[in-house]
Protein backbone atom coordinates (compact mmCIF):
# COMPACT_ATOMS: atom_id res chain seq x y z
CA UNK A 1 0.00 0.00 0.00
CA UNK A 2 1.41 3.08 -1.52
CA UNK A 3 1.30 6.62 0.30
CA UNK A 4 -1.04 9.29 -0.05
CA UNK A 5 0.80 11.98 1.68
CA UNK A 6 -1.21 12.58 4.29
CA UNK A 7 -0.61 11.61 8.01
CA UNK A 8 -2.64 11.36 11.38
CA UNK A 9 -0.14 14.51 12.60
CA UNK A 10 -2.16 16.50 9.44
CA UNK A 11 -5.63 15.46 10.46
CA UNK A 12 -4.34 16.64 14.40
CA UNK A 13 -3.29 20.18 13.69
CA UNK A 14 -6.32 20.45 11.09
CA UNK A 15 -9.11 18.95 13.37
CA UNK A 16 -7.69 18.68 16.97
CA UNK A 17 -8.91 22.31 18.09
CA UNK A 18 -12.25 21.89 17.01
CA UNK A 19 -12.45 17.98 18.07
CA UNK A 20 -11.32 19.40 21.89
CA UNK A 21 -13.73 22.05 22.06
CA UNK A 22 -16.56 19.38 20.39
CA UNK A 23 -15.76 16.39 22.55
CA UNK A 24 -13.66 17.21 24.92
CA UNK A 25 -11.24 14.43 25.67
CA UNK A 26 -9.31 14.13 28.72
CA UNK A 27 -6.12 15.22 29.33
CA UNK A 28 -3.68 12.26 28.98
CA UNK A 29 -5.80 11.84 25.21
CA UNK A 30 -4.69 15.07 24.56
CA UNK A 31 -1.24 14.43 25.36
CA UNK A 32 -1.51 11.92 23.44
CA UNK A 33 -2.29 13.88 20.28
CA UNK A 34 -0.06 16.54 21.35
CA UNK A 35 2.74 14.12 21.35
CA UNK A 36 1.50 12.45 17.43
CA UNK A 37 1.21 15.78 16.16
CA UNK A 38 4.86 16.95 17.26
CA UNK A 39 6.46 13.79 16.17
CA UNK A 40 9.46 14.18 13.66
CA UNK A 41 9.03 17.88 14.10
CA UNK A 42 11.64 21.13 14.84
CA UNK A 43 9.44 21.29 17.68
CA UNK A 44 10.87 17.99 19.01
CA UNK A 45 14.12 18.77 18.57
CA UNK A 46 16.79 16.53 16.77
CA UNK A 47 20.35 16.76 15.10
CA UNK A 48 22.00 18.10 11.42
CA UNK A 49 23.99 15.12 9.84
CA UNK A 50 26.76 15.38 7.08
CA UNK A 51 27.82 12.74 5.45
CA UNK A 52 31.39 11.66 5.17
CA UNK A 53 31.73 10.52 1.47
CA UNK A 54 29.18 13.22 -0.58
CA UNK A 55 29.23 16.56 1.98
CA UNK A 56 25.72 16.64 1.59
CA UNK A 57 23.65 17.60 4.79
CA UNK A 58 20.50 16.07 6.81
CA UNK A 59 18.07 17.52 9.47
CA UNK A 60 16.61 14.58 11.74
CA UNK A 61 13.74 15.44 14.20
CA UNK A 62 13.36 13.27 17.35
CA UNK A 63 10.56 11.49 17.30
CA UNK A 64 7.72 11.17 19.99
CA UNK A 65 7.89 7.25 20.87
CA UNK A 66 4.61 7.27 21.88
CA UNK A 67 3.16 3.82 21.08
CA UNK A 68 -0.35 5.63 19.21
CA UNK A 69 2.12 7.05 17.11
CA UNK A 70 1.78 5.12 13.31
CA UNK A 71 5.66 6.41 13.08
CA UNK A 72 7.39 5.43 15.89
CA UNK A 73 6.62 1.32 15.98
CA UNK A 74 9.05 -0.30 13.47
CA UNK A 75 11.93 -0.35 15.90
CA UNK A 76 9.69 -1.62 19.27
CA UNK A 77 7.97 -4.19 16.87
CA UNK A 78 11.48 -5.84 15.75
CA UNK A 79 13.24 -5.54 19.08
CA UNK A 80 10.21 -7.10 20.88
CA UNK A 81 10.08 -10.07 18.22
CA UNK A 82 13.78 -11.03 18.93
CA UNK A 83 13.45 -10.60 22.82
CA UNK A 84 10.16 -13.04 22.30
CA UNK A 85 11.69 -15.96 19.80
CA UNK A 86 14.59 -16.01 22.83
CA UNK A 87 11.52 -17.40 25.32
CA UNK A 88 9.47 -19.18 22.59
CA UNK A 89 8.97 -23.13 22.98
CA UNK A 90 9.86 -25.01 19.76
CA UNK A 91 6.40 -26.44 19.52
CA UNK A 92 3.84 -25.92 17.25
CA UNK A 93 1.41 -22.50 18.35
CA UNK A 94 -1.95 -22.06 17.67
CA UNK A 95 -3.56 -18.33 17.23
CA UNK A 96 -6.63 -17.84 18.76
CA UNK A 97 -8.93 -14.62 18.90
CA UNK A 98 -11.81 -13.56 21.65
CA UNK A 99 -14.25 -11.05 20.80
CA UNK A 100 -16.61 -9.24 22.96
CA UNK A 101 -19.88 -8.14 21.32
CA UNK A 102 -20.72 -4.95 20.20
CA UNK A 103 -23.40 -4.36 22.71
CA UNK A 104 -21.07 -4.08 25.65
CA UNK A 105 -19.32 -0.77 24.05
CA UNK A 106 -20.72 1.44 26.57
CA UNK A 107 -19.68 -0.35 29.80
CA UNK A 108 -16.25 -0.38 28.06
CA UNK A 109 -16.20 3.22 27.63
CA UNK A 110 -17.32 4.08 31.29
CA UNK A 111 -14.40 2.19 33.11
CA UNK A 112 -11.87 1.00 29.76
CA UNK A 113 -9.10 0.34 32.23
CA UNK A 114 -11.21 -2.48 34.46
CA UNK A 115 -12.83 -3.55 30.74
CA UNK A 116 -9.62 -4.45 29.40
CA UNK A 117 -8.54 -6.01 32.25
CA UNK A 118 -11.04 -7.93 33.12
CA UNK A 119 -11.46 -9.03 28.98
CA UNK A 120 -7.46 -10.23 29.79
CA UNK A 121 -8.66 -12.00 33.20
CA UNK A 122 -11.21 -14.26 31.34
CA UNK A 123 -9.79 -15.09 28.51
CA UNK A 124 -6.78 -16.16 30.52
CA UNK A 125 -8.97 -18.03 32.36
CA UNK A 126 -10.96 -19.82 29.81
CA UNK A 127 -7.29 -21.12 28.14
CA UNK A 128 -6.17 -22.23 32.13
CA UNK A 129 -9.33 -23.92 32.66
CA UNK A 130 -9.38 -25.48 29.09
CA UNK A 131 -5.41 -27.01 29.21
CA UNK A 132 -6.37 -28.30 32.71
CA UNK A 133 -9.61 -30.19 31.96
CA UNK A 134 -9.02 -31.39 28.70
CA UNK A 135 -5.36 -32.07 28.46
CA UNK A 136 -4.38 -31.40 32.63
CA UNK A 137 -1.62 -29.49 32.12
CA UNK A 138 -0.77 -25.47 32.70
CA UNK A 139 -0.86 -24.52 29.52
CA UNK A 140 0.65 -20.76 28.50
CA UNK A 141 0.17 -17.61 26.45
CA UNK A 142 0.93 -14.45 24.99
CA UNK A 143 -1.96 -12.11 24.17
CA UNK A 144 -2.22 -8.76 22.25
CA UNK A 145 -5.09 -6.15 22.80
CA UNK A 146 -6.73 -4.50 19.90
CA UNK A 147 -9.31 -2.18 20.04
CA UNK A 148 -10.39 -0.99 17.25
CA UNK A 149 -12.01 -2.43 13.89
CA UNK A 150 -11.42 -1.35 10.01
CA UNK A 151 -13.89 1.94 10.24
CA UNK A 152 -11.92 3.09 13.77
CA UNK A 153 -15.62 1.95 15.34
CA UNK A 154 -14.30 -0.11 18.79
CA UNK A 155 -13.92 -3.60 18.73
CA UNK A 156 -12.30 -5.12 21.76
CA UNK A 157 -10.86 -8.04 20.81
CA UNK A 158 -7.64 -10.46 22.15
CA UNK A 159 -5.28 -12.39 20.64
CA UNK A 160 -3.55 -14.99 21.84
CA UNK A 161 -0.66 -17.40 20.72
CA UNK A 162 -0.57 -20.24 22.57
CA UNK A 163 1.71 -23.26 22.33
CA UNK A 164 0.86 -26.91 22.12
CA UNK A 165 2.63 -27.89 25.20
CA UNK A 166 1.88 -27.57 28.99
CA UNK A 167 3.33 -28.72 32.12
CA UNK A 168 1.65 -31.15 33.60
CA UNK A 169 1.08 -31.39 38.01
CA UNK A 170 4.22 -33.54 38.25
CA UNK A 171 6.39 -31.02 36.75
CA UNK A 172 6.84 -32.71 33.22
CA UNK A 173 5.95 -30.90 29.71
CA UNK A 174 3.60 -32.69 27.48
CA UNK A 175 2.51 -32.01 24.00
CA UNK A 176 -1.19 -30.80 23.49
CA UNK A 177 -3.52 -30.50 21.12
CA UNK A 178 -5.14 -32.76 18.14
CA UNK A 179 -2.98 -33.44 15.46
CA UNK A 180 -1.79 -29.21 14.49
CA UNK A 181 -5.76 -29.09 13.33
CA UNK A 182 -7.31 -27.39 16.41
CA UNK A 183 -6.43 -27.16 20.02
CA UNK A 184 -9.82 -26.60 21.84
CA UNK A 185 -13.37 -26.91 20.36
CA UNK A 186 -13.99 -23.01 19.74
CA UNK A 187 -17.82 -23.33 20.61
CA UNK A 188 -17.03 -24.42 24.18
CA UNK A 189 -14.66 -21.86 24.46
CA UNK A 190 -16.99 -19.31 23.61
CA UNK A 191 -19.50 -20.21 25.95
CA UNK A 192 -17.13 -20.52 28.58
CA UNK A 193 -15.67 -17.54 28.05
CA UNK A 194 -19.22 -15.41 27.63
CA UNK A 195 -20.02 -17.28 31.25
CA UNK A 196 -16.97 -15.86 33.19
CA UNK A 197 -16.98 -12.26 30.90
CA UNK A 198 -20.69 -11.72 31.64
CA UNK A 199 -20.27 -12.67 35.76
CA UNK A 200 -17.32 -10.22 35.87
CA UNK A 201 -19.26 -7.18 34.47
CA UNK A 202 -22.22 -8.32 36.54
CA UNK A 203 -20.79 -8.11 39.51
CA UNK A 204 -18.74 -4.75 38.58
CA UNK A 205 -22.34 -3.16 38.35
CA UNK A 206 -23.35 -4.47 41.20
CA UNK A 207 -20.87 -2.67 43.42
CA UNK A 208 -21.09 0.25 41.69
CA UNK A 209 -24.72 0.56 41.40
CA UNK A 210 -25.22 0.16 37.85
CA UNK A 211 -27.07 -2.89 37.30
CA UNK A 212 -30.68 -1.29 36.13
CA UNK A 213 -28.76 0.91 34.05
CA UNK A 214 -27.24 -1.64 32.17
CA UNK A 215 -30.02 -4.02 32.75
CA UNK A 216 -31.33 -4.26 28.96
CA UNK A 217 -27.72 -4.25 27.22
CA UNK A 218 -26.59 -6.91 29.42
CA UNK A 219 -29.40 -9.19 28.55
CA UNK A 220 -28.69 -8.39 24.75
CA UNK A 221 -25.05 -9.25 25.38
CA UNK A 222 -25.91 -12.60 26.66
CA UNK A 223 -28.34 -13.66 23.93
CA UNK A 224 -25.44 -12.02 21.25
CA UNK A 225 -22.75 -14.28 19.82
CA UNK A 226 -19.27 -14.34 20.91
CA UNK A 227 -16.71 -15.10 18.91
CA UNK A 228 -13.91 -17.50 18.87
CA UNK A 229 -12.04 -17.76 16.36
CA UNK A 230 -9.14 -20.86 16.41
CA UNK A 231 -6.66 -21.27 13.64
CA UNK A 232 -4.29 -24.50 12.41
CA UNK A 233 -1.52 -24.75 14.41
CA UNK A 234 1.69 -22.45 12.83
CA UNK A 235 5.11 -23.85 12.30
CA UNK A 236 8.48 -22.96 13.62
CA UNK A 237 9.08 -20.33 16.76
CA UNK A 238 10.38 -17.80 14.38
CA UNK A 239 7.19 -18.08 11.85
CA UNK A 240 4.78 -18.22 15.11
CA UNK A 241 7.25 -14.61 16.22
CA UNK A 242 6.75 -13.26 12.91
CA UNK A 243 3.53 -13.72 12.91
CA UNK A 244 2.40 -12.59 16.23
CA UNK A 245 4.77 -9.31 15.36
CA UNK A 246 2.22 -8.14 12.78
CA UNK A 247 -0.17 -7.41 16.01
CA UNK A 248 1.90 -6.74 18.53
CA UNK A 249 2.56 -2.42 17.99
CA UNK A 250 -0.05 -1.87 15.19
CA UNK A 251 -1.92 1.43 16.29
CA UNK A 252 -5.62 2.41 15.09
CA UNK A 253 -4.63 3.54 11.86
CA UNK A 254 -1.75 3.61 9.58
CA UNK A 255 -0.62 6.87 7.88
CA UNK A 256 -0.60 4.87 4.12
CA UNK A 257 -4.59 4.06 4.63
CA UNK A 258 -5.02 7.94 4.62
CA UNK A 259 -5.73 9.04 1.28
CA UNK A 260 -7.11 12.79 1.28
CA UNK A 261 -8.17 15.55 3.36
CA UNK A 262 -9.98 18.72 3.24
CA UNK A 263 -11.62 21.18 5.01
CA UNK A 264 -14.34 19.17 6.40
CA UNK A 265 -13.29 15.43 5.91
CA UNK A 266 -11.00 12.77 6.18
CA UNK A 267 -11.16 10.19 3.30
CA UNK A 268 -9.40 6.24 4.29
CA UNK A 269 -9.15 2.82 3.49
CA UNK A 270 -10.69 0.37 5.17
CA UNK A 271 -11.30 -3.98 4.19
CA UNK A 272 -14.52 -4.66 3.50
CA UNK A 273 -14.75 -7.67 5.12
CA UNK A 274 -18.41 -8.79 4.22
CA UNK A 275 -16.47 -8.20 0.61
CA UNK A 276 -14.42 -10.37 0.58
CA UNK A 277 -11.60 -7.63 2.16
CA UNK A 278 -11.66 -5.64 -0.48
CA UNK A 279 -10.22 -2.66 0.55
CA UNK A 280 -12.65 0.45 -0.13
CA UNK A 281 -12.47 4.38 0.83
CA UNK A 282 -14.87 5.58 3.48
CA UNK A 283 -15.29 9.26 4.25
CA UNK A 284 -16.23 10.68 7.14
CA UNK A 285 -15.94 14.23 9.85
CA UNK A 286 -12.42 15.09 10.30
CA UNK A 287 -14.15 15.61 14.00
CA UNK A 288 -15.56 12.62 14.31
CA UNK A 289 -12.43 10.82 13.05
CA UNK A 290 -10.69 12.08 15.89
CA UNK A 291 -13.16 11.42 18.26
CA UNK A 292 -12.93 7.39 17.19
CA UNK A 293 -9.20 7.51 16.99
CA UNK A 294 -9.36 8.85 20.63
CA UNK A 295 -11.30 5.35 21.34
CA UNK A 296 -8.30 3.28 20.94
CA UNK A 297 -6.00 5.80 23.23
CA UNK A 298 -5.16 3.11 25.88
CA UNK A 299 -5.46 4.17 29.42
CA UNK A 300 -1.53 5.77 30.70
CA UNK A 301 0.73 3.07 31.70
CA UNK A 302 -1.95 -0.02 30.49
CA UNK A 303 -0.33 -3.02 29.71
CA UNK A 304 -1.40 -4.47 26.46
CA UNK A 305 0.41 -6.98 25.89
CA UNK A 306 0.62 -10.27 28.62
CA UNK A 307 2.22 -13.79 29.06
CA UNK A 308 0.88 -16.12 31.33
CA UNK A 309 1.31 -19.73 32.43
CA UNK A 310 4.35 -21.21 30.86
CA UNK A 311 5.42 -18.32 29.18
CA UNK A 312 4.72 -16.14 32.09
CA UNK A 313 7.59 -13.98 33.63
CA UNK A 314 7.48 -15.84 36.63
CA UNK A 315 7.84 -19.20 35.01
CA UNK A 316 10.33 -18.13 32.74
CA UNK A 317 12.80 -17.38 35.65
CA UNK A 318 11.96 -20.18 38.05
CA UNK A 319 13.18 -22.34 34.52
CA UNK A 320 16.27 -20.76 34.10
CA UNK A 321 17.14 -21.02 37.89
CA UNK A 322 16.82 -25.25 37.33
CA UNK A 323 18.61 -25.03 33.91
CA UNK A 324 21.10 -22.13 34.46
CA UNK A 325 22.96 -22.01 31.18
CA UNK A 326 26.03 -18.85 30.32
CA UNK A 327 24.18 -16.49 27.90
CA UNK A 328 26.91 -14.12 26.64
CA UNK A 329 24.61 -11.51 24.35
CA UNK A 330 26.77 -8.75 22.60
CA UNK A 331 26.63 -5.18 23.70
CA UNK A 332 24.98 -3.10 20.93
CA UNK A 333 23.33 0.05 20.37
CA UNK A 334 19.82 0.39 19.37
CA UNK A 335 20.89 1.26 15.82
CA UNK A 336 23.07 -1.55 15.69
CA UNK A 337 20.55 -3.89 16.77
CA UNK A 338 18.40 -1.92 13.94
CA UNK A 339 20.45 -2.68 11.08
CA UNK A 340 21.26 -6.43 11.86
CA UNK A 341 17.39 -7.42 12.68
CA UNK A 342 16.06 -5.36 9.72
CA UNK A 343 18.87 -4.52 7.72
CA UNK A 344 18.55 -0.81 7.47
CA UNK A 345 21.09 1.72 8.68
CA UNK A 346 20.03 4.75 10.21
CA UNK A 347 23.91 6.31 9.56
CA UNK A 348 23.93 5.15 6.08
CA UNK A 349 23.60 8.28 3.53
CA UNK A 350 20.08 8.40 1.97
CA UNK A 351 21.94 10.28 -0.98
CA UNK A 352 24.89 8.62 -2.55
CA UNK A 353 24.29 5.11 -0.22
CA UNK A 354 28.25 4.77 0.38
CA UNK A 355 29.16 7.36 2.50
CA UNK A 356 27.98 7.55 6.75
CA UNK A 357 26.33 10.09 8.41
CA UNK A 358 27.82 12.14 11.34
CA UNK A 359 26.20 14.53 13.87
CA UNK A 360 27.70 18.10 13.23
CA UNK A 361 25.09 19.97 15.16
CA UNK A 362 22.27 19.82 18.24
CA UNK A 363 19.19 21.17 17.84
CA UNK A 364 17.18 21.91 21.29
CA UNK A 365 14.05 20.99 21.56
CA UNK A 366 11.41 23.96 21.63
CA UNK A 367 10.40 24.41 25.09
CA UNK A 368 7.31 26.93 24.33
CA UNK A 369 3.89 25.65 25.02
CA UNK A 370 1.98 24.37 22.22
CA UNK A 371 -0.71 26.34 21.71
CA UNK A 372 -4.25 24.33 21.52
CA UNK A 373 -3.68 21.26 22.48
CA UNK A 374 -5.57 22.11 26.36
CA UNK A 375 -9.11 22.37 27.24
CA UNK A 376 -10.01 26.34 26.95
CA UNK A 377 -13.49 28.07 27.38
CA UNK A 378 -14.68 29.45 24.02
CA UNK A 379 -14.92 33.18 24.34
Amino acid sequence: MGRHGFEVADVIKRFGEAFIFTCRPNTYQQRVLNALSLCRTPAMGGHKEVCDCCGRERISYNSCRNRHCPKCQASKQAFWAEDLLETTLPVKHYHIVFTVPHGLNDICLSDSKWFYSRLFACVWETLRQFGYTRFGVETGAVCVLHTWGQNLSLHPHIHCIVPAMGETLAGNMKHIGSGGKFLYPVRQLSLVFRAKMMEGIENHLKKQQLSDQYRSLLKTAWNAPWSVHCEPSLGKPKHVVRYLGQYTHRVAITNQRIMDMNEKTVTFLHKDYADGARLKPITMDGVEFLRRFCLHILPHRFVKIRRYGIYSSRDRANRKKQNPKMVIKTKETSQERLKRLTGFDVFRCPFCKKGMMHIIEELPRVRSPTGFYALKEKR
